[in-house]
């Protein structure tokens, strides 16, 4: 059975026949997407065996065309706006620019027989130049098509459909488009506000009546498999949603308020699935460091940071790196958030007491190389935990501290005893989220010293000269004019060794821990995060927002 579709397929002949790539990275590309799924494009950026760009650049070279960069060089507005939507996506095209004498259009689609004709019909008496782009970037600048969810919701309603469910449709598309993680629907007395958060901010994304509210719950309740007459207690559920080539699943929360009963929605994506250390933010060094700890055959490894700060991404993308045939790795979780091939994943379940602290247990007992616990929340699956790295196990879990330092000590207090602590622990990796710099209208900016100096009294530490140039987004369609699109991690990482082994026997405190952890070259947040400034990749007003200086 072939496992790369007609697109990879074509995909990998253009690449084999512009030795892009070899033989060999085709046939291993074959075999990991049939044991992991995706496609062949996200398998070569994971792999770090070409950029997007380069890809890009590939194709249209393929079909003697110019490649045309979306994401760094996207069209205006007014040009997009210029060819109608329904003639945009069926074509798949993109008008990049246009002047008395000419037109530029992007498409990834340069073989379609009918560009062309419409093209020349819609554009008489001009030049046609057409440039190849990423399906990607294309999508991404699809987006100034859409209209305001309350346009939508107010078109639905004066077809009167089946509202319910298409109103849901219409939310869980754009939830998609700006790869928003989590919908959140607020009763209020008259209407009922969608708010999507965007890259860690909720956002006011549209409002419906509340007359049509209760159709929309119990339509959720149905999907979710929850009780439709259960309107005073909370309830949690889960949900697949499937619609053309959109697909993600989806958990569930319901719990009333005084205005009605608030859903938030958590959209759980399976792009984790190519994701690299590198694509997480990790730093060279941070990732050899966090590379070596997964390969050792015991010890446990902590992930620390707040709620939603990628501490389970981070997990499954180094399971990702150490994952092969001769292993077994089995998680518990609440909930599986990231569904793999090759891994065993439990899922706690409290109806029947299938806790953290007893599908450990069990787990132990079913001979594996490698345990994941979604997260150490109380001091039984504490103390199973460290046993299971004692005794032979590669331990990896999340753990909820503001840092990597606190870490210790709470571990300390949950009556693990130092010197078990000590002989375990391998790494503490503590993380949190900052906002990417929009890619599609970053542009550079140029600060004075003093100006720095007024935002933080360290900066002369950070920034050197009297002007600074850093980078910020200008605000376009594709970042809903936040300046921000995507997000990418910043990190603490305490490696354990000889002398925090000594130092962890005496039950230290957390400024013990980070003392020693910096004089052997750990990096604060802020000192992370200032390299990612540096870069381009964020901004220095995220990072304050953030993880301010210590």
């Amino acid at each position: 059975m072939a496992i790369f579709n007609k697109q990879d397929s074509e995909l990998r002949d253009i690449l084999l026949k512009g030795s892009y790539i070899t033989k060999e990275d085709a046939a291993a590309a074959e075999k990991a997407l049939k044991a992991d799924g995706g496609g062949l494009f996200e398998y070569l950026i994971s792999e770090e065996l070409l950029t997007s760009d380069l890809i890009g650049q590939a194709v249209a070279e393929h079909y003697k065309l110019p490649y045309l960069d979306l994401n760094s060089n996207p069209p205006s507005s007014e040009n997009v706006l210029k060819l109608e939507e329904e003639v945009a996506k069926s074509l798949r095209v993109v008008l990049y620019k246009e002047d008395d004498k000419s037109v530029t259009v992007a498409t990834d689609s340069p073989a379609n027989p009918e560009l062309k004709t419409t093209l020349a019909t819609l554009f008489p008496k001009k030049k046609l130049n057409i440039g190849y782009s990423l399906s990607q970037d294309i999508d991404d600048i699809f987006t100034n098509y859409r209209k305001p969810l309350e346009t939508r919701f107010s078109q639905i309603i004066e077809k009167k459909g089946r509202i319910a469910p298409e109103i849901i449709d219409e939310i869980f598309l754009d939830a998609h488009t700006f790869k928003a993680s989590d919908i959140h629907f607020e009763p209020q007395r008259e209407v009922v506000i969608v708010r999507f958060r965007v890259d860690g901010v909720l956002q006011e994304a549209g409002r419906i009546e509340k007359r049509y509210y209760e159709n929309i719950i119990n339509r959720v309740k149905v999907e979710g498999h929850m009780r439709i007459d259960q309107h005073l207690e909370a309830q949690d559920g889960s949900m697949h949603y499937e619609k053309d080539d959109v697909s993600f699943d989806v958990r569930v929360s319901i719990v009333p308020t005084v205005e009605g009963e608030k859903i938030v929605l958590r959209i759980l994506s399976s792009y984790v699935k190519g994701f690299s250390l590198e694509d997480l933010g990790l730093s060279p060094d941070n990732q050899s460091l966090l590379k070596n700890a997964g390969h050792k055959p015991f010890g446990m490894v902590l992930v620390v940071g707040p709620t939603g700060s990628g501490k389970t991404t981070t997990l499954y993308s180094l399971i990702r790196l150490i994952k092969n045939p001769g292993i077994n790795i089995t998680t518990i979780e609440d909930p599986v958030e990231y569904k793999m091939d090759g891994v065993n994943q439990i899922q706690t379940n409290s109806e029947t007491n299938l806790t953290f602290a007893k599908g450990l247990r069990s787990v132990v007992r079913q001979d594996p190389d490698v345990i994941l616990v979604g997260e150490i929340r109380d001091e039984e699956t504490a103390e199973i935990a460290v046993n299971a790295a004692l005794t032979g196990h590669l331990l990896l879990s999340t753990f909820h501290a503001n840092d990597a330092a606190t870490a210790v000590p709470r571990l300390l207090d949950m009556n693990i005893e130092p010197f078990l602590l000590a002989s375990t622990l391998e790494v503490v990796v503590a993380q949190r989220l900052v906002r990417r710099t929009c890619e599609h209208c970053k542009r550079s900016v140029v600060h004075k010293a003093s100006e720095m100096q007024k935002k933080f009294s360290t900066a002369k530490k950070y920034f050197k000269g009297k002007n600074i140039t850093l980078y910020e987004g200008k605000g376009c369609n594709v970042c809903g004019n936040t300046g921000y699109h995507g997000r990418t991690a910043i990190f603490e990482i305490i490696k354990v060794t000889r002398e925090m082994q000594e130092l962890i026997m005496k039950s230290p405190s957390a400024l013990d821990v980070w003392n020693l952890a910096e004089e052997q070259g750990a990096k604060h947040f802020f000192e992370d995060g200032i390299d990612k400034v540096k870069a381009g990749v964020t901004t220095l007003d995220e990072l304050l927002r953030v993880a301010p200086p210590s």
